[in-house]
């Protein structure tokens, strides 16, 4: 009889776990189509949905080409139809209440998510996004919104653990790991560190030759690079340029070949007596 009781127990919480990730309303076909203003669901590339109490994600899958998403602020638990979104490169799922990221593995092209504020527990959680080669940027926590998974709570070095497991990430909660940006970040704090020891100690120091910041150049603006699609775009300009001036230039051939068959003929209001 025990064992039956705490089956049946087990067996309620589940359901109610179902019935909470149930909650909320369904994306459907017709709110995507009136949010954006796209006649297909194919020809969305940004979505804006923070804060429409959304539990289902529908039939969001649709969106095959859906490059930037919000769906800050919702009651989200379910990321099954994202897996779908190949082209997807930035997505927030900020304040919702996700705990399993796994359908995300398939989103090849993700470079920037936020998860602040969801469920996330372990670091076992992230490892689905191991696979993902383009992910730059993660965020499990937002002390400005004041917004956390209690992956933060429990695992105070989870920050260390995850530049570890994803060695791509540049950002984890909004702080530089690498790039210019974290280089600017350290030389920052190394000169507040320097500010601080400088007023103590026993005895008269000597000045120290101040060293530039930076290398020579650091500052200076990178030639902007040109892609391979750039390149043909002007390739493609520069000869239907050509052709226009080609045509132009036969354009005034006739014109003057008409003007000079005009002029030679003999003026019809004129009579010869």
């Amino acid at each position: 009889m025990e064992g039956r009781g705490e089956t049946g127990e087990e067996e309620e919480e589940e359901e109610e776990e179902e019935e909470e990730g149930e909650e909320g309303a369904r994306i459907t076909p017709q709110l995507l189509k009136a949010t954006t203003g796209e006649f297909a669901l194919e020809s969305i590339l940004l979505l804006r949905l923070p804060g429409r109490g959304i539990g289902h994600l529908g039939c969001l899958g649709d969106c095959a080409n859906l490059e930037w998403l919000d769906l800050s602020g919702n009651s989200i638990a379910q990321l099954g139809p994202l897996a779908s979104l190949k082209s997807l490169a930035v997505l927030n799922l900020a304040r919702n209440r996700v705990a399993s990221l796994e359908p995300l593995s398939a989103c090849q092209n993700l470079q920037s998510l936020n998860v602040a504020g969801n469920r996330v527990s372990s670091l076992q959680q992230l490892r689905c996004l191991t696979g993902l080669r383009r992910l730059e940027s993660l965020r499990l926590r937002d002390p400005l919104a004041r917004l956390a998974n209690p992956l933060c709570l429990t695992s105070p070095a989870y920050r260390a653990a995850l530049a570890d497991m994803l060695p791509g990430l540049k950002a984890i909660d909004g702080e530089r790991l690498s790039g210019r940006g974290s280089e600017f970040y350290q030389l920052c704090r190394d000169l507040d560190n320097s500010l601080g020891r400088g007023g103590g100690g026993a005895g008269p120091q000597q000045p120290r030759v101040a060293q530039p910041w930076v290398e020579a150049g650091f500052w200076e603006p990178r030639p902007p690079r040109r892609s391979s699609i750039m390149e043909e775009a002007y390739k493609q300009f520069g000869e239907v340029l050509q052709e226009c001036r080609e045509l132009s230039r036969r354009a005034d051939d006739t014109i003057a070949q008409a003007e000079r068959a005009l002029s030679s003929r003999p003026d019809p209001n004129s009579f010869i007596f």
